[in-house]
């Protein structure tokens, strides 16, 4: 008889879920059982709520939360709410982030900046507030997504490759520092999907083409390809995967 990933009765948080690999996350997690789902968003309520509404439809309880993931005491408030609606936190997944083109000579401060905030120190925030929630359970999973940028980096992308890249020594330096204590700590690091984010450069037939030629698949991940590997870290199947990096790239990038 097959095993089924089950994550019934749990409570998670998942940053970005209005859209993309968030959204997808969100709905996978609803098929499998989750009771509670926080589905963060910044600015696309309607959208948040449509996903809501899927999970909704699928059993679990789903909650549309705005937060900006940038600031640590929204991250806090984001927490909190969850833990007094639900009395638990089982799973985050921080998803959050923004992916700009911007050469190193031109690149100003302001996209340095906007680019570490939203996709580095919300990595921070998350970690932190739930972390804090966890240590008192002595359970959870935290899962970071990473990218291909932050094992190889991505040219005209320096600043998002080095958030990406920071990401996966987080997960590493906190699976060692949580995982001792009943948490476990593991990193997603697709590589081109496609989402919202991409769609720009996905929509032009030469980029299309030369981003294909580099993928041993053949093609573009879906969101639903890289939300199927967050389900199975954040379930009981991977109790003793910890600070592991779970490549998602069709073999794009090859590294153990």
């Amino acid at each position: 008889m097959a095993t089924m990933i089950s994550l019934a009765g749990r409570i998670a948080i998942i940053t970005g879920a209005s859209r993309g690999i968030g959204a997808a996350t969100a709905i996978k997690f609803a098929e499998a059982g989750a009771r509670g789902l926080i589905i963060n968003y910044n600015r696309d309520q309607n959208s948040a709520r449509l996903v809501a509404h899927q999970c909704e439809q699928l059993g679990a309880e789903a909650v549309p939360m705005r937060a900006d993931v940038s600031r640590v005491l929204a991250v806090e408030k984001m927490v909190r709410a969850t833990v007094e609606r639900f009395g638990a936190l089982d799973i985050v997944v921080a998803n959050a982030g923004i992916w700009k083109e911007a050469a190193i000579e031109e690149m100003t401060e302001r996209d340095w900046i906007e680019t570490i905030d939203l996709n580095l120190k919300s990595i921070y925030a998350c970690c932190q507030s739930a972390a804090r929630v966890m240590l008192s359970q002595k359970s959870g999973k935290l899962i970071l997504i990473s990218s291909t940028a932050g094992q190889r980096g991505e040219a005209f992308h320096s600043h998002y490759a080095a958030t990406k890249g920071a990401i996966i020594s987080m997960t590493k330096s906190l699976a060692a520092e949580l995982g001792p204590r009943g948490i476990t700590v593991n990193c997603v690091a697709p590589g081109w999907v496609a989402t919202d984010m991409t769609n720009e450069t996905l929509n032009d037939p030469k980029q299309r083409r030369k981003i294909r030629e580099l993928i041993p698949l053949g093609r573009v991940a879906t969101p639903e390809e890289i939300a199927g590997p967050i389900l199975f870290l954040a379930s009981d199947l991977a109790s003793h995967v910890n600070g592991e990096v779970l490549n998602v790239n069709g073999g794009s990038v090859m590294c153990g």
